[in-house]
């Protein structure tokens, strides 16, 4: 081969071209960005959509059917999805993984402007936003502000003033999430009976505050050449000046505010609260804003906290709670390890076999060449370094020396034919050349299938297949340069290599006979096979099917369940409930928790989700070697947590089963989900089960008379004004502070006036008609409506301009993938009213997705690898005794599976498509020697014998080198490790199987296809004999 001629004759070049590749590969590895995960997400974009005091009902009415109408003309969207709640909505636009997401954007901006005429009035402008597809979808880094002397005020005043803009000024920082905060906040609590007194409105009050409480510009004076500017200073300096408002005259005597209404220098009511080890604290959410490293965020954002804390008030302490960036770190760094422990163990098992350390090192040279070249492709690629890309070359570290191990076995053996280096190391790569091409592309012709399959898997698989392509294919031009160059001017020493390591050299010795053992055994072996080939096979075949009778005992799941130290629980009480309810639940099953000393640290937030009868609790746990696992902490979580009345308890963020019922009639909807829940509560293996539809909201209903309304001077829009500032409260201005913060004035009525329906009843209202002195008439909201007790739906999903109802449940002591398909035949058998349908969604759609994109790929793998196959041995018959071992794989690896207690999943159908190229790898050794064989004048049955004796060897080496170079992955050390765990067992149980089948089973059917083709060419020799 001329590139192996090129590197022998100019041994200084072949270096060059080497330390290049490490060098550009070192810069490249510096530039890369650090993430979880690749973004995989499907482009979407956001519309918020405020409509104040709007119920549910009547936003999904007003705002979001007709903003569906409009969005679902837009070119590639997928789906809609809407959430309407009490006084807002969120809408996400699902598009196509094809479609342009920046024309997407604006087509929908474009049609909410040309809607938004047509929405009520007191809706607030839609706002229309890209969706963040970072991949990050979780806090970089937690902290907690908290303090032993300060209270929640000054911490909340802390966190806002000082803490969050120091924290925006590290390196990549995007949003920042705080939770917990009591704001200063000035109350007008206006007294009902008191404005009755006064005759005095809502209104006037309001307007009365706005024009006292603020600094108008009045313009210049000129005096020569002076010119000084004229302002009117009416802001308020300190808030006990907010009761000398004059709201009113009457009988020309001034009417102050505090007449009318307490004026309190107080907090904000609290929409949340946090707690960290039962003490309470302000915590931070640090976002990242995309393609950032997040490692060098988490970095940045430690460094600012640690030069921070000395620079905070006393007693005042910012802890870290939890940095995804150092699990990231250390997940990462955990695959390198592995990388580095298989490339160790790779290297043992070469130098077992070749009895050199020269010869070890020569083949050894091609991993770290072969690793950190590939990033040049890498950073070129616009990839990052993320769990995916270093598990493609965690998973490429048997391969990797693969070629070089052949190339090196063979130059031995030229040189044992008594050949000099250099024709050895020229004449045995020439020899081994195209074989040893056949099967790197072979693994090509795999993983190139992996990097292009369609939908959100090809996405996320996309840099997995191009960083095990890039890999294999730099090995192979290592092996083709600088091994034969090393091999040629590196020689090992005359005589005993091991005279100075004695006990070396009888381990070697020992070794050795019992691979020459191995080869006795084999050869005798495979003899008598090829001379019962039918046993043999049916054998092989029983096997095969044996292994499928497996599958039902693995389980399927769509990834395999991680332990990454954390449990999030999400706790809901009663619709209805109060912060103060909720909080107090909270409490009581943080107290429950501490009886766990596997827990390491309890954080909690209450009110999460823009809900007060919702809280989070995320348990830190101690480090894995020192407790049970997760799985198991989680179950006796539940009994415990369980046992606390009042509290719906999930373990766990994304749920696996994922239901959805559509229909048009919400009531029948609640019927037939209720009805669908208890049957599957009945599925073992399904906790925590709940409905998207949440108790209805006891709610006042106010109908108006408009006809008495109008003859009293009012109208729909005053009325419902009016009594949102009265009851929720109305932000009308600001106070400036004097530490330069602005504070919301809030006007509302006092608390005392507005427990009851009673009470709003006896509200007044101004009208638009006038007293005989000039002032408002004061209507009593009873005169002109009616308060009903009633109830309103908490919210309402929609899914694709559909109502929807959806069930969400975890799994527990079962693999998911199962537990999904009985619910799927569950629903198969369920029977609906017409109208009615389910919705695919969930872990079972997921997975049948990828386990379809998967089989397509592996489909082109086999039809790719029969190109290349029939491409190398030039004909057409041959490539099917080699991929007749393709099948046999499967039988270890599903075996493997089974013992180890691992289900099938996205990770293991990674490991069997990895089976592919291995398994052909060894066939197409043997093939290729008893072609060459053939040639030379043997018979088939002589050439496979010895092709079997000559490359059982390299076959043994390889696959050796395979196996430990798999298992400090397939052993899943370190949190989460479990997704390289499933990878790598299939892996290890497909090759084990393969390699014994393919030794036995492809010299039988090579046996087979050449008598086929003997007759053949017989019969048509004859045929022209007899013409």
């Amino acid at each position: 081969m001329w590139i192996t001629k090129v590197s022998i004759k100019h041994p200084v070049f072949a270096t060059m071209v080497m330390l290049a590749l490490l060098v550009l590969g070192m810069a490249s590895y510096g530039l890369l960005p650090v993430e979880r995960m690749p973004p995989v997400a499907s482009p979407q974009v956001f519309v918020q959509l405020s409509y104040p005091g709007a119920s549910p009902e009547a936003i999904e009415n007003d705002l979001i059917k007709p903003l569906e109408d409009q969005i679902n003309t837009v070119n590639g969207v997928k789906h809609i999805w809407a959430t309407a709640r009490e006084g807002s909505a969120f809408m996400s636009v699902e598009f196509r993984m094809d479609a342009n997401s920046a024309n997407g954007l604006q087509e929908i901006r474009d049609k909410v402007a040309l809607i938004k005429p047509t929405f009520p009035k007191e809706a607030k402008d839609p706002l229309v936003l890209k969706a963040d597809i970072s991949g990050e979808d979780e806090p970089v880094v937690q902290l907690a502000l908290r303090s032993g002397t300060l209270s929640l005020r000054e911490l909340s005043m802390l966190s806002e003033q000082i803490v969050v803009k120091r924290l925006r000024t590290a390196p990549g920082v995007g949003s920042i999430n705080s939770h917990g905060l009591v704001n200063r906040q000035i109350q007008l609590r206006l007294r009902r009976d008191a404005l009755s007194s006064y005759g005095l409105g809502v209104d006037q009050v309001i307007n009365a505050v706005r024009e006292a409480n603020q600094d108008v510009p009045a313009g210049r004076i000129v005096n020569g050449n002076h010119e000084q500017l004229v302002r009117l200073e009416g802001k308020i300096k300190d808030p006990k000046q907010f009761g000398k408002i004059i709201v009113a005259r009457q009988a020309n005597t001034p009417v102050y505010l505090e007449q009318v209404a307490d004026v309190i220098d107080g907090e904000q009511e609290r929409t949340s609260i946090s707690r960290l080890d039962g003490q309470s604290v302000i915590s931070l959410d640090i976002f990242p804003i995309q393609g950032s490293n997040i490692v060098e965020l988490g970095d940045g954002v430690k460094a600012v906290v640690e030069k921070m804390q000395s620079s905070l008030p006393a007693g005042a302490e910012l802890t870290i709670v939890q940095a995804n960036s150092d699990e990231i770190r250390s997940a990462l760094n955990q695959t390198k390890t592995t990388i580095l422990e298989g490339g160790i163990l790779t290297t043992l098992i070469v130098f077992m076999f070749l009895h050199s350390w020269r010869s070890t090192v020569i083949t050894a040279l091609t991993l770290p060449i072969s690793v950190i070249a590939t990033f040049i492709v890498v950073h070129a690629c616009g990839f990052s370094l993320n769990m995916l890309t270093l598990m493609a070359l965690s998973l490429s570290i048997g391969l990797l020396i693969d070629d070089a191990i052949v190339v090196r076995e063979n130059i031995v053996r030229h040189l044992g034919m008594g050949k000099d280096h250099f024709r050895a190391a020229n004449e045995g790569t020439e020899e081994i050349g195209l074989a040893v091409m056949a099967t790197t592309f072979a693994i090509v012709a795999v993983f190139v299938p992996v990097a292009f399959m369609h939908g959100i898997i090809g996405r996320f698989f996309f840099q997995f297949g191009i960083t095990v392509t890039v890999a294999v294919l730099v090995s192979l031009f290592v092996s083709f340069t600088l091994d034969p160059m090393l091999s040629s001017i590196w020689h090992d020493p005359e005589g005993d290599r091991f005279k100075s390591w004695p006990l070396m050299g009888r381990f070697m010795a020992a070794f050795e006979r019992q691979i020459d053992k191995l080869h006795d055994i084999y050869g005798r072996f495979l003899a008598w096979s090829l001379h019962k080939r039918k046993t043999v096979l049916a054998g092989a075949m029983a096997a095969f099917i044996a292994s499928l009778f497996l599958l039902p005992l693995i389980g399927t799941e769509f990834e395999p369940k991680q332990d990454k130290g954390l449990i999030n629980l999400q706790l809901e009480t009663p619709t209805g409930s109060s912060l103060d309810y909720t909080d107090a639940k909270t409490k009581q099953i943080e107290d429950s928790l501490k009886a766990f000393k596997e827990i390491a640290s309890i954080q909690s937030a209450v009110g999460v989700q823009n809900s007060k009868n919702m809280s989070e609790v995320t348990l830190k746990l101690v480090e894995r070697k020192k407790r049970r696992s997760q799985e198991d902490i989680e179950k006796e979580i539940r009994e415990t947590v369980g046992r606390v009345a009042g509290v719906q308890l999930s373990v766990g963020g994304w749920k696996p089963i994922f239901i959805t019922v559509f229909g048009p009639d919400p009531s029948k909807l609640t019927q037939i989900t209720g009805d669908l829940m208890k049957k599957i509560a009945k599925i073992p293996g399904v906790v925590d089960l709940e409905s998207s539809e949440k108790a209805f909201t006891p709610t006042v209903a106010i109908k108006i008379d408009n006809e008495a309304a109008n003859d009293l001077g009012l109208n729909n829009a005053q009325i419902g004004s009016a009594l949102r500032s009265l009851i929720s409260g109305e932000t009308i201005s600001h106070y400036l502070a004097s530490d330069g913060q602005n504070y919301d004035v809030v006007v509302q009525l006092a608390e005392a006036d507005r427990r009851t329906a009673a009470d709003l009843g006896d509200l007044y209202l101004s009208s638009s008609k006038s007293n005989a002195d000039g002032s408002p008439k004061l209507v009593l909201l009873r005169q002109v409506a009616s308060l009903e007790p009633s109830s309103s739906a908490q919210q309402l999903k929609r899914l694709d301009m559909q109502r929807r109802i959806s069930l969400y449940a975890n799994v527990q002591g079962r693999p998911s993938g199962t537990v999904s398909g009985e619910v799927q035949a569950l629903l198969d058998k369920t029977e609906l009213p017409p109208g009615y349908h389910f919705g695919a969604g969930g872990q079972q759609a997921e997975m049948q997705e990828a386990f379809a994109a998967f089989l397509a790929a592996i489909g082109l793998a086999v039809i790719f690898i029969y190109f290349v196959l029939a491409s190398q041995f030039g004909s057409f018959l041959q490539p099917l005794a080699i991929m007749a071992s393709l099948p046999f794989s499967l039988t270890g690896a599903l075996l493997a599976l089974f013992l180890t207690g691992t289900t099938i999943n996205l990770f293991s159908m990674i490991g069997f498509m990895m089976l592919l190229g291995l398994a052909v790898k060894n066939a197409i050794l043997l093939v290729d020697f008893a072609n060459t064989a053939k040639r030379s004048g043997q018979a088939v049955r002589e050439a496979l014998l010895a092709a079997g004796q000559v490359r059982l060897r390299p076959i043994l080496m390889t696959t050796a080198a395979m196996i430990f170079g798999m298992l400090p992955m397939s052993i899943g050390f370190g949190e989460g490790g479990e997704t390289q765990a499933a990878m790598g067992r299939a892996i290890i149980g497909g090759v084990i199987s393969s390699t014994v089948l393919t030794l036995i089973v492809v010299p039988i059917l090579y046996a087979y296809l050449d008598g086929w083709a003997v007759k053949r060419k017989a019969r048509k020799a004859l045929k022209l004999a007899i013409v």
